[in-house]
């Protein structure tokens, strides 16, 4: 059976050897091809390059074609800052900046980047038929916030009907993404989301459900199969997002993949996660990998259960973490011997709060896996020091990400179980959820206030 007849096999839900594996591959695939991310994200050929690579190495039953949230934001005029080892992050919103969204117009295939990516697209899907290709479009909600920037959060409760609007034209876009990426080939469309977990299931229920209903029901016309794909702590929204009908919800480490599995099966719905892509496959060894893909398989089962990584795949990832996952899913021995060993703890000192919190200022540290990659992340962060430029000297941001030893010690040390996350003198005051600017600045007025 190939890669691809497996995952199309978990899609509809019917029992499966060995659940299929899915590396999400992004720029990852650059790193291991010896090119740099800007670079690769802008070349077809670099990409098809890189991908092959990955196909090659890592034994991938299906793999995207790119990993790149910001496609459409730059095709619609969003500004963005290009990184080595990251992909581009969106620094500029033209909703935010003067713009009427009646000036912005449905992106050709030809516009930005677009055209890159189906062309390599095209040529991976005829020259690897027994590999599941995805395709990634930005989701309704993620593409609104990039062109309207933070104020969206606001908009949603002072203006709904011009979000509304807005995201009536994200929905047109992603729709229109979805049949070019059709005709490229590819098997899977998965609408990636992340920011909504950042909101409450009311918000998505009235602002996102529509739209993403409508992109599946898209979808389902044009043969192919869908996934919905979020980060984040969106444990309140997975019911909500079950009944917008995709074929699949795939999540990462902030959602327990039993939590996703009971809901998913409930509605009829295939799942996928949620391996950890900092703590075992960038920083772990082997062994550490082993064990979290087979907690992953044991959780998941052999029904409707796709085996992949939280997200995209930081791009510095250790080549033979994911190449243990690859033998592991494959070696059913090795599976045996790997149940008779107790998973590894790591044991961390919790952190002294009154001797953190001492001293004349605040601080703010924003735990993220990084802001230069994760869409969530960056707001969380643009949000953490907005709030606090009005205190000047008085407050201290800085930013851990956990794709670093320093950044993971620190969670740990925080006591914290999900990020994105805002934590003042020590304590975590946000958590997942992406709080108004107004909010932040409250609780910085707070602290400085105890501290007198």
């Amino acid at each position: 059976m190939t890669g691809k007849e497996l995952l199309k096999k978990a899609m509809k839900l019917e029992e499966v050897e060995r659940p299929p594996w899915v590396p999400f591959v992004g720029v990852h695939a650059a790193y291991i091809s010896g090119k740099d991310a800007a670079n690769y994200l802008k070349s077809a050929q670099l990409i098809v390059n890189g991908v092959k690579n990955a196909i090659q190495l890592y034994k991938a039953d299906g793999i995207p074609v790119v990993f790149d949230l910001q496609l459409e934001a730059e095709a619609l005029g969003c500004k963005l800052v290009w990184t080595e080892s990251n992909p581009p992050s969106v620094v500029s919103h033209p909703l935010a900046e003067g713009f009427d969204l009646s000036e912005l117009n449905i992106p050709s295939e030809n516009d930005g980047r677009i055209g890159i990516v189906l062309n390599a697209a095209r040529e991976l899907v005829e020259s690897e038929p027994e590999i599941a290709f995805y395709a990634l479009v930005s989701g309704p909600f993620t593409l609104a916030l990039h062109l309207s920037g933070t104020d969206i959060f606001m908009h949603m409760l002072t203006e709904p009907e011009r979000v509304h609007t807005l995201m009536q034209f994200c929905t047109s876009v992603a729709k229109t993404m979805c049949g070019y990426y059709k005709k490229a080939g590819v098997d899977v469309i998965a609408i990636v989301d992340p920011m909504t977990s950042q909101i409450g299931t009311e918000q998505f229920v009235e602002f996102v459900a529509p739209c993403a209903s409508e992109i599946f029901e898209k979808i389902r016309t044009l043969g192919t199969f869908s996934s919905f794909f979020v980060c984040g702590d969106a444990r309140h929204n997975i019911e909500a997002m079950c009944n917008c009908k995709p074929d699949n919800i795939s999540v990462d480490e902030n959602v327990p993949l039993d939590y996703l599995k009971d809901i998913c099966l409930a509605n009829g719905i295939s799942f996928g996660g949620n391996l950890k892509l900092t703590s075992t496959l960038l920083m772990g060894t082997p062994l550490d990998c082993e064990k979290d893909a087979l907690e992953c398989i044991d959780i998941g089962g052999k029904k409707g259960y796709i085996l992949s990584p939280g997200c995209d795949l930081p791009f510095y990832t250790v080549k033979e973490n994911l190449m243990a996952v690859s033998n592991l899913v494959r070696d059913k021995y090795r599976q045996d011997i790997l149940r008779e060993l107790s998973r590894q703890e790591i044991e961390c000192e919790p952190l002294d709060i009154a001797t953190y919190a001492s001293g004349d200022k605040v601080k703010i540290d924003v735990i993220t896996l990084d802001s230069s990659s994760c869409a969530p992340c960056q707001y969380m962060k643009d949000a953490a020091i907005r709030a606090s430029e009005s205190f000047g000297d008085k407050v201290l941001v800085r930013e851990y990400k956990i794709k670093t030893e320093e950044g993971l010690a620190k969670m740990r040390q925080l006591g914290l179980k999900n990020i994105p996350a805002i934590c003042i003198d020590g304590r975590p005051v946000f958590v997942s959820k992406i709080p108004p600017v107004v909010d932040i600045k409250k609780a910085i007025l707070e602290r400085i206030t105890e501290k007198k």
